[in-house]
């Protein structure tokens, strides 16, 4: 694992497209019980180097319920971006993950992580990449359905301050999704 992560940070695959340059960010351990599978890094996480150093961290460890110590503690969660580098901003937020970052970099890490129960597919790129065709047309239902594609994968909204108007027009997800996530983040760890 050690030499596949030192692979991965020294990559320099598609740097003539990020602004910033290559800074791969992820946290992960052959012990990781849950995966956390996002986009990628903003500027915030890029200048830290810390996955989840943002808001949208913190309203993800308020849903799963679960302090930083713990969050950060690799032998319970991984945390692999789809993109490891900030892509860059678009018109209206950061721009997608680059799309060479998951093919290359994703099943590796993964055959090295024989401990994961679980993998939080959080937003459209993960749930797109992971699930395939078992994805609903929409994230809206697939986030709703996330029953069916329990135990291993588990599909969340993005945790980002801008999706809070999503969350209002969706109150079903606090009342009955967070529950469940929690209920069972809290049982693997």
């Amino acid at each position: 694992m050690q030499e596949l992560l030192s692979q991965i940070r020294s990559c320099t695959r598609c740097a003539s497209h990020l602004p910033l340059g290559p800074k791969p960010v992820i946290r992960v351990s052959p012990a990781s019980k849950i995966l956390v599978v996002g986009q990628a890094p903003g500027t915030k996480v890029h200048a830290s180097g810390i996955p989840w150093d943002d808001q949208s961290g913190i309203e993800l460890r308020r849903w799963l319920d679960v302090n930083v110590d713990d969050f950060y503690n690799t032998d319970n969660f991984g945390i692999m971006p789809m993109g490891m580098c900030y892509p860059g901003r678009g018109k209206s937020g950061d721009l997608p993950p680059r799309i060479e970052c998951a093919p290359t970099w994703h099943a590796p890490v993964l055959y090295e992580m024989s401990q994961i129960v679980l993998i939080l597919l959080i937003g459209q790129y993960a749930q797109k990449y992971y699930l395939r065709k078992e994805m609903e047309r929409t994230l809206t239902a697939t986030v709703r359905n996330f029953e069916a594609y329990l135990p291993v994968y588990f599909p969340l909204v993005h945790p980002s301050p801008r999706n809070k108007i999503w969350q209002k027009k969706n109150p079903w997800f606090e009342e009955l999704v967070i529950p469940v996530l929690r209920n069972r983040v809290h049982a693997i760890l």
